[in-house]
């Protein structure tokens, strides 16, 4: 068997290509010590260099994710008559994309990667939005693009993972009648603070079957009526000193609220953070 070395020229860097090739390899009982990788190749020049690092002697597979034209055409033209065999992993894609559309591709090297940090920010934002969820640490009111809060089953913290798969960083803090909230909510502007409320029935009812799950009695204080009646009192009173927005939940979906929070931030706060 003829020895093969593998290329890899990338605009970005590499990891679309990477995957390719290796799903590839994992076909055929084929021993390559490594994917040789030239990355983040936008300029003909560069593209010259790292094909003057190919051996020419030797059977070489090079494959290419390279988005300009340009580019592409040079290194067809280079592979002439050579022992190098290219393998275009985005060019058949775009072609096949402009056939069936008339659409031209915008040409723009890194997208995927672009597409990737989307990806890791909204990672961030569900690490942050579970960090700080509960009111487990003040200090993450301050550094939170939205804190929510409200009493028990108001459906905060499904909420903030819901938010937070939108790249929107979330504390929540509970309020409740034996505890001032902490005192970072009142040293942040109000527009970035959201109040949950429920009407007393929906809260008497759910934390009634919230009790049952957990095999404790219904007769708890928790799922009492005047006691949920005081700690509502308690979280109004709290809600309007700071002068933030206020959402009954009662007869809202998850998604419900949500949709009614971003369009808040879009016309109060729209250049804090991207709302996707």
């Amino acid at each position: 068997m003829k020895p093969v070395a593998i290329y890899l020229i990338s605009d970005s860097i590499g990891e679309t290509g990477e995957q390719v090739i290796h799903s590839i390899l994992s076909q055929y009982s084929l021993e390559v010590e490594e994917v040789k990788k030239f990355t983040h190749i936008v300029t003909k020049q560069a593209l010259e260099e790292s094909l003057n690092t190919i051996n020419k002697e030797e059977n070489a597979v090079v494959f290419y994710t390279l988005v300009q034209e340009e580019l592409r055409q040079y290194l067809k033209g280079f592979s002439d008559g050579k022992s190098i065999y290219l393998v275009d992993i985005l060019g058949s894609g775009l072609t096949a994309i402009e056939k069936a559309t008339s659409l031209k591709s915008i040409g723009e090297p890194g997208i995927i990667r672009k597409m990737d940090k989307e990806y890791f920010n909204r990672i961030e934002a569900i690490e942050f939005s579970v960090r700080y969820d509960d009111g487990k640490d003040p200090r993450g009111i301050l550094k939170a693009d939205l804190v929510i809060l409200g009493i028990s089953r108001t459906s905060k913290t499904p909420l903030s993972m819901y938010l937070a798969n939108k790249n929107i960083r979330v504390a929540n803090v509970p309020l409740f009648p034996e505890s001032e909230p902490p005192k970072e909510i009142y040293q942040i502007s109000p527009t970035k603070v959201i109040g949950l409320t429920n009407t007393p029935e929906k809260l008497n009812s759910i934390r009634k079957e919230r009790l049952k799950n957990l095999g404790l009695p219904q007769n708890s204080s928790y799922a009492e009526m005047n006691r949920i009646l005081e700690e509502l009192d308690y979280a109004e009173k709290i809600m309007k000193k700071i002068g933030c927005l206020i959402i009954d939940v009662s007869d809202n979906a998850i998604e419900e609220t949500a949709n009614l929070i971003t369009e808040y931030i879009k016309k109060t706060d729209s250049q804090l953070f991207n709302v996707n």
